[in-house]
């Protein structure tokens, strides 16, 4: 049986709304609740540098409440359907398990993009609000390229998620999230023992785990700068190859899986 873009289209589309009536949107409530605070108390807290800080803080901000998203939501996607034993009616239909755990990503990354969206705008809207000088086209790029981190993290929590239980595979993910961001600084650490067994554990840990400094134009943006076209194509090529490779060993995973 061949790979079907309906049926896995199918699947997205029914995770998209689940996961959009599961609470996303108090998210984005608290998002806009958080950035009306920081609105009304940074310039008397902060004054001359409040413009900085909220430029710094809504991306952190959009940031965490993403990641939060895709590593809470992904890591359950698979194994909701198998506490409910849903998935008892669906692989016997005519749908692979490669068609079911493509279609979950697909619709987990459809409500981020929502969600980053929808943030975006708010964002820029009180930045305009406030007066703030930026330049909208490098924030713009940053909050992509956090979409191609989120949806790279949602891909690691399926994985995980696949063979583990939620909560382990939370911590899991949460565990490469953090590593992720800290992998070059992991290599230097190698160098500075001078220690060869160190240096390569290292070098090994950086070579399995995803680079997510490299999708992170964050510091960049609040500047106003954009990084070379070189730069932003080959990081987005890498997040989408390990983004592949991931859903892959799910679905390899998942395949050999017994229900």
């Amino acid at each position: 049986m061949g790979i079907s873009i309906l049926r896995i289209w199918a699947i997205a589309a029914n995770s998209f709304r689940e996961v959009i009536r599961d609470r996303i949107l108090y998210f984005i409530g608290f998002f806009a609740l958080l950035m009306a605070f920081a609105w009304r108390l940074l310039p008397e807290i902060a004054v001359g540098t409040h413009q900085k800080i909220f430029l710094d803080l809504g991306l952190a901000a959009i940031g965490l409440l993403g990641v939060i998203v895709a590593i809470f939501v992904g890591t359950g996607l698979i194994n909701r359907e198998i506490d409910k034993r849903t998935i008892l009616v669906l692989i016997p239909k005519p749908l692979s398990r490669a068609e079911f755990i493509l279609g979950k990503h697909l619709g987990l990354s459809g409500v981020l993009a929502v969600m980053l969206g929808v943030m975006l705008v708010i964002y820029l809207l009180m930045l305009l609000g406030m007066k703030v000088s930026f330049q909208a086209l490098p924030l713009i790029v940053s909050v992509f390229y956090l979409g191609l981190e989120l949806i790279l993290i949602a891909a690691v929590a399926i994985a995980f998620g696949v063979f583990t239980s939620s909560i382990l595979a939370t911590l899991m993910t949460f565990g490469v999230y953090l590593m992720g961001h800290i992998s070059k600084d992991l290599i230097q650490l190698g160098i500075i023992s001078k220690n060869p067994n160190i240096l390569a554990i290292t070098k090994n840990i950086y070579l399995i785990l995803p680079d997510l400094e490299r999708l992170n134009f964050r510091n960049e943006a609040v500047y106003g700068l954009l990084p070379s076209a070189d730069v932003l194509i080959a990081n987005a090529l890498y997040s989408l190859v390990y983004t592949g490779l991931l859903l892959g060993i799910s679905i390899l995973i998942f395949s050999r899986r017994q229900f």
